[in-house]
C-alpha cells in the first residue's frame, strides 16, 4: 500500500506528517511508525504525526517519537499547525487537541505561535531542575555545551534515578544574556540529540526564570537548528499564557 507524506521541520526537529482524517494508517502497528522514522531504511524524522479530525476542535495531533511512544512535541504541534494551513483545515489560526490537552495557534508568514500548557509546579534541586512541559525535562547547566558527549551523559540521566524507566528528556544550558540561553537536548524516545525539542526550549526558558538567572518573559533560545523564543506570564512559582515561536517548515512530499 502506498502511503503519502509529508516532511515537515521546526528549527531541525523534523517530522513524518500524514493525513489521517480517513483513518487508513494502522496506529497500532509500531514497528511501522519505527520505520517511517528510521533515517536508512525508512523517510527518516524526530517523529511521526497524524492529522485527525476532532468533533468541537479544528483538528486532532497524534503524536509518535520515534521509538513509537507518545509525548506531545512543542515543535511538532508547531509543524502540525502548518501542515493544518497546507490542507485547508485552518487559515491563520487554529485551536486543536494533543496529547497534553487543547491547544491554541496562529500562524503568518511561516511562523507559528503556539500556546503550551500552565507550568503549576517546577522541581528545584542541587544541581538541575525538573518539570513538566507537556513532556518531562530535566535542566542543567553545561559550560562546555559546545563539545561535550550529549549522548553519553544524556543517556545515563534520562535512564538514571530517579527516572529510571520512565525516563525524562535532559536540557543542557549556558547563559549567554539574561534573554538569550543556548539550549542543547537529548530526547526521550529518539535516544539521541535532536537538533531542537520544543517542549525542552519552553522547560528552559520557565526553569531560567524560576531560578532567578533572569527576569524577562520573552526569552530566545538558541538551539543547534535555529532560534525559538518562549513568552510566558509568572505568578508565584507558576507560568501560564505560555508560548513556543518559531517557524515551522515544509521540506518534501513523498510516497513510501
Amino acid at each position: 500500500m502506498q502511503q503519502t507524506f509529508y516532511k515537515y521541520q521546526g528549527t531541525g526537529n523534523d517530522f513524518v506528517m500524514i493525513d489521517n482524517r480517513q483513518q487508513t494508517f494502522d496506529k497500532k502497528d509500531i514497528e511501522h511508525i519505527s520505520f517511517l522514522c528510521d533515517r536508512r531504511f525508512g523517510v527518516g524524522a524526530d517523529g511521526l504525526i497524524l492529522i485527525e479530525n476532532h468533533d468541537t476542535l479544528d483538528f486532532e495531533m497524534v503524536y509518535y517519537n520515534a521509538d513509537g511512544s507518545q509525548s506531545f512535541c512543542g515543535n511538532g504541534g508547531r509543524c502540525a499547525v502548518a501542515f493544518a494551513k497546507q490542507l485547508g483545515i485552518i487559515k491563520d489560526d487554529a485551536d486543536f487537541l494533543a496529547i497534553d490537552g487543547k491547544h491554541y495557534a496562529s500562524i503568518k508568514e511561516g511562523v507559528v505561535k503556539l500556546q503550551m500548557a500552565d507550568v503549576n509546579t517546577v522541581e528545584k534541586h542541587d544541581n538541575h531542575v525538573f518539570l513538566d512541559t507537556g513532556s518531562p525535562h530535566h535542566i542543567q547547566f553545561e559550560e562546555q555545551i559546545t563539545d561535550f558527549d550529549i549522548k553519553t551523559l544524556g543517556a545515563k540521566i534520562r535512564y538514571g534515578a530517579p527516572y529510571n524507566a520512565v525516563g525524562s528528556n535532559v536540557n543542557f544550558v549556558k547563559k549567554l544574556s539574561d534573554t538569550e540561553f543556548k539550549v542543547r537536548t537529548y530526547e526521550r524516545g529518539v535516544e539521541d540529540e535532536t537538533l531542537s525539542c520544543g517542549t525542552g526550549v519552553t522547560a528552559v526558558a520557565l526553569a531560567m526564570h524560576y531560578i532567578g538567572e533572569t527576569e524577562k518573559n520573552l526569552i530566545t533560545l538558541k538551539t543547534q537548528g535555529g532560534d525559538l523564543q518562549v513568552a510566558f506570564q509568572s505568578q508565584n512559582g507558576t507560568f501560564n499564557n505560555v508560548w513556543l515561536i518559531g517557524p515551522a517548515k515544509i521540506v518534501y512530499q513523498g510516497s513510501i
